[in-house]
């Protein structure tokens, strides 16, 4: 028979896996939301995942996001932001921080998970 104490030691484990499910998934979800951004931004210093894009103003040209942690610098560009309103899932580990240079017009905003 089952004593009360095996019963609350599986309970636990249970409720530690659920746990460590919740947290992976939030990290790939994006745990912090930037801001509108319309001109050329640090988002986060230092490494962090990308998670998602959402472009609320399409603009007139495409914009880029760049593995940096200095505004100036284009030397890493990991992602093309297309001039298309939508959300888009782009889940890429930044090693430097991420800059967003939104194109001409555009309004973007992103979703990150610190690593």
């Amino acid at each position: 028979m089952t004593s009360l104490v095996d019963i609350q030691t599986v309970s636990q484990n249970i409720a530690q896996a659920l746990n460590s499910i919740t947290n992976a998934f939030t990290v790939l979800l994006g745990q912090s939301n930037s801001a509108a951004i319309s001109a050329t931004t640090l988002v986060r210093n230092g490494t962090a995942r990308l998670c998602t894009v959402s472009i609320t103003t399409a603009g007139s040209t495409n914009g880029t996001i760049y593995d940096s942690n200095d505004v100036a610098s284009t030397l890493r560009p990991i992602y093309t932001i297309p001039n298309t309103i939508g959300i888009v899932q782009v889940n890429m580990p930044m090693g430097y921080g991420i800059v967003v240079t939104p194109g001409t017009g555009q309004v973007v905003t992103v979703s990150y998970s610190p690593i």
